[in-house]
This record gives structure tokens, C-alpha cells and sequence, in this order.
């Protein structure tokens, strides 16, 4: 079998993650960006009752976002009905060209991704609302694999490091993760 590049399906997936692996998904802007370096480095000492609802609606569709992404990542489904439900565009069609990737590569991810995130910013006062969630996500336990025979894609790789995420406030009122990349490079 064609060893096949899981570089990119890694990235896109937090591109989960935020997935998890390897460089790059192309050379789109949320690959390309950096961690928040500019924004508090740790979640803000006082935050008005509109910001706490922010932040744990926030981190409700990030989580629910993980959730959906290797739910449909390990049934090879790209239109999986719970993706929709945590990602909008443009992170949500990189998902989707991800797994269909993934499948049309006879891969899926099978494993454990464990999640660590914290709120660095929220900004309520933007167009639309956001959020900026930084992640350390370990990985070790979470494996591109050929569905055919369960073994490991050659290149893949684990490990636990920095992801961070955007969510935004949409017109109906739903928090959604919209941008999101794998910072490989920064171990946590």
C-alpha cells in the first residue's frame, strides 16, 4: 500500500487538532499561525458574568469538537451529523477534506486523545465574539492507523503539545470552533 502522507491529515484535524501529528496541512493561515504569544499567557484573574459564560461556552464546543472529530475520524465519516454541531467554516471543511483524505487512503484514527485547554482571551466586544483556547493535547495515545490491518501509518507520531483554537459567537447565538492549528514544535 502507497505509504501516504499523514502530515496533512494530522494538522487539518485540529487544523483535530488540533488533530494531532504532524506539520502541515498546507498552507493555509491557521497552520501558518503561531501560538498566542501576543494574548495573556494564562486565563484572566476577574472576568465579567458575560465572560464566564463566553469562556464555558467556549470550552463546551471545544471539547464537543474533539469529541465529534474522533468520533467521525475513527467511522472514516466526513459528514458525520456531530461535526456540525461544534465547527464552522473554514476549520469545519478542513475536518471534513481530512477524513475523506484519511478514507480515500484506506486510514482512520483509532486511540486516546487526552485534552488539557485553558481560556487565554475573550473577546466579547469583537465581530463576531470570540474566544482563544490554548491546549495541551497528548497524543501518545492516539494513532493514524490503515484500516485495513490496524497498523500504524509509517510517519505518524504522538506526543503531547501546544493546540490552540478559536470559537466564535454566531448570529443564533452558538458558540463554534472555527480555527484551530497543532503547534508540534512547542512541547507541553
Amino acid at each position: 500500500m502507497r505509504v501516504w502522507q499523514s502530515r496533512r491529515w494530522e494538522s487539518c484535524l485540529l487544523s483535530l487538532a488540533l488533530v494531532v501529528g504532524a506539520a502541515g496541512c498546507g498552507s493555509g493561515p491557521e497552520v501558518a499561525a503561531g501560538p498566542l504569544a501576543g494574548r495573556a499567557a494564562a486565563p484572566a484573574a476577574r472576568s465579567t458574568a458575560a465572560e464566564s459564560a463566553a469562556e464555558k461556552a467556549a470550552l463546551t464546543a471545544y471539547s464537543g469538537y474533539l469529541d465529534a472529530s474522533r468520533t467521525a475520524s475513527a467511522r472514516s465519516d466526513p459528514g458525520h451529523p456531530a461535526l456540525d454541531r461544534f465547527l464552522a467554516d473554514p476549520l469545519l471543511t478542513r475536518v471534513r477534506v481530512a477524513i475523506r483524505d484519511a478514507k480515500e487512503h484506506g486510514a482512520m484514527r483509532t486511540g486516546k486523545l487526552v485534552s488539557d485547554p485553558t481560556v487565554v482571551s475573550v473577546d466579547l466586544a469583537a465581530d463576531p465574539p470570540t474566544v482563544e483556547i490554548q491546549d495541551c493535547l497528548d497524543a501518545r495515545g492516539y494513532r493514524l492507523v490503515y484500516a485495513k490491518d490496524r497498523k500504524t501509518v509509517p510517519g505518524t507520531r504522538g506526543g503531547r503539545y501546544l493546540a490552540t483554537a478559536t470559537a466564535a459567537r454566531y448570529p443564533d447565538g452558538r458558540w463554534l470552533i472555527n480555527s484551530g492549528a497543532a503547534h508540534q514544535d512547542q512541547p507541553c
